[in-house]
């Protein structure tokens, strides 16, 4: 075979690697459509009643939105419905007016210990309700910062102390929220094994997350809730799913119901839970 027609079969061969190359690089770039399984909008209902301690505690609001599919960003507001709350211990009602944008707001709520209060929305001609009791929380005794008590000795931390009421049964709802963050570290605690003692709880930033060390200057939002123990199982189920999330062995994800019922239609119960609140905020700025 002569050296010219050597040359004009491998000048072949690369004419077609360079085609097969090409469509290669071109299927990597085609659109795939996933399908999504999709649902009629359901009713999220925001309620989420908190008192200060030390504060009157009588502007509150409510907010109510729907669903929306899965790619679509836009908030979807409802306006045009019924929104009240009744103290059921003493008959008080408190009427949410309707701000148009998906809020409803009162400047007259009157939060009373101990007292059990229903909330009762009407949309689309059905109506939702839940019940919760208003619960209390003790002060926070002190907050103290170390580098000894964290997964980390180099790293910063901090630990709240309270004291637990004796002789009852509490459950208790923290968050920290640290400078610029988005979501707050969430965590529970209840008195079952603690009922009257000094109760403690450390907060430490996520090993995870090397790039977001604790330095001094730094300023974390710190809020401590009393809530019922139908409230702390459902916040148990909710940050146990999000702590899993990502692990292929967790266990499957299940849809969260919270305490809403819709009267006329159960199936078409409404999503998010209505909680009522005694807290205390401490906002704790972090020191050499």
């Amino acid at each position: 075979m002569s050296l010219k027609n050597i040359f004009k079969i491998e000048n072949k061969i690369k004419i077609v690697s360079l085609l097969g190359l090409s469509i290669i690089i071109f299927s990597c770039t085609e659109a795939i459509d996933l399908s999504v399984p999709t649902e009629s909008p359901r009713l999220v209902i925001e309620a989420s009643i908190g008192w200060e301690k030390g504060t009157l505690g009588n502007n509150q609001t409510i907010k109510l939105s729907l669903t929306t599919p899965y790619y679509d960003t836009a908030p979807n507001p409802v306006a045009g419905a019924s929104v009240r709350v009744e103290n059921i211990t003493n008959g008080d009602i408190f009427i949410f007016e309707d701000q148009q944008d998906g809020r409803y707001t009162t400047s007259d709520f009157e939060p009373m210990i101990n007292n059990t209060y229903n909330l009762e929305v009407i949309y689309n001609n059905e109506t939702y309700t839940a019940e919760e009791t208003l619960m209390p929380v003790p002060e926070i005794d002190r907050i103290e910062q170390s580098r000894e008590l964290g997964s980390d000795p180099e790293e910063l931390d901090l630990t709240i102390y309270f004291n637990d009421p004796a002789n009852e049964v509490n459950f208790y709802y923290i968050t920290f929220l640290e400078g610029e963050d988005l979501l707050p570290t969430r965590e529970i605690m209840s008195d079952e094994f603690t009922n009257g003692n000094e109760m403690s709880l450390l907060y430490e930033e996520d090993e995870a997350d090397a790039e977001d060390e604790i330095l001094p200057g730094d300023m974390v939002d710190i809020n401590l809730y009393g809530i019922s123990e139908e409230y702390y199982d459902f916040l148990h189920r909710l940050i146990e799913q999000s702590d899993n999330a990502g692990d292929p062995f967790a266990t499957v994800p299940t849809r969260l119901r919270g305490n809403y019922k819709n009267l006329e239609n159960p199936d078409n119960y409404a999503f998010g839970y209505f909680r009522i609140t005694e807290f205390v905020n401490e906002v704790y700025t972090f020191v050499e």
